[in-house]
């Protein structure tokens, strides 16, 4: 596995290997690496030629320093399990790479409402961090294929409509959300979480599973109200939204008319640990 630091010399080497008739599946992650990322390489080693994981904490996608302060960095061991994988270049610049000072960080791009609602609402301007880091890595690796996790729902939307605004030639793989055997979504986060708050955290999904079972048959608001008083039920644990919404507009329904299409989102307070997750409702 080949490890890359600087721009240049990653573009170059992957031009060369496009140029060779190479196909380039590309995981961008932030580390700390668990299951959910490395079934993204799986994913992407059984449909390339070459598999490029970068490991960025980008700095403009946080809207609290704390958060990104804590952000967990594990290099040593992230690189291990790339390498045990057959992962075949990371590439993992420093801030001051990607981001120069003579450069502007802007993308000028309007969204519409996909990066203003849910997780947009409460972390403002998060999504044009991560649509301007994901924007720089296209261009850096031309992937062929880039493959992202269907736990940030939200955030694949964003990335599928920058894609096909700016027609870069690039295919989005969605993958489905790996989870623990109890059902917590995995997340890099997971390991900030208490002893005891780890044991309590699955009860977030099983709350969705039963949104999806009750899906039609109460109005959506009866629901949600239920959901958010069941996952409070649980100590130290706050809802900071929980939304029924169209899984192409991420706008809420009121109704259950377009059933097939809707999604539950969630985002929870788990003591200062704030966890994510969604379940498809169809």
């Amino acid at each position: 596995m080949k490890q890359f630091t600087g721009i240049g010399q990653t573009f170059e080497h992957l031009r060369k290997s496009a140029e060779s008739g190479l196909s380039i599946g590309f995981v961008p992650t932030m580390g700390a690496l668990h299951d959910g990322h490395l079934n993204l390489i799986r994913r992407s080693k059984q449909e390339n030629d070459l598999t490029v994981c970068s490991i960025f904490v980008n700095p403009i996608q946080f809207n609290n320093k704390e958060d990104l302060a804590k952000y967990p960095r594990t290099l040593e061991r992230d690189s291990l399990l790339l390498e045990e994988l057959g992962c075949d270049i990371v590439f993992v610049p420093e801030a001051d790479e990607m981001y120069p000072e003579s450069e502007p960080v802007d993308l000028n791009l309007d969204f519409g409402m996909l990066d203003k609602v849910m997780e947009g609402k409460f972390r403002p301007g998060h999504f044009n961090g991560v649509a301007i880091v994901v924007k720089k890595l296209f261009d850096i690796v031309q992937p062929t294929r880039a493959y992202f996790g269907k736990k940030d729902f939200q955030q694949l939307a964003v990335i599928k409509y920058l894609v096909k605004t700016l027609n870069l030639p690039v295919e989005i793989v969605p993958c489905e959300t790996v989870r623990d055997p109890d059902g917590l979504a995995m997340s890099s986060r997971n390991t900030r979480l208490s002893a005891s708050d780890r044991n309590l955290a699955p009860g977030i999904y099983k709350v969705l599973q039963k949104v999806r079972m009750e899906a039609g048959n109460i109005s959506v608001n009866e629901l949600l109200t239920w959901a958010v008083r069941k996952i409070e039920e649980h100590p130290g644990f706050r809802v900071e939204y929980l939304e029924i919404a169209d899984n192409e507009t991420l706008m809420p329904v009121e109704n259950w008319d377009n059933l097939a299409r809707d999604v539950a989102f969630v985002a929870v307070f788990v003591g200062d640990v704030r966890l994510i997750d969604n379940i498809e409702l169809f």
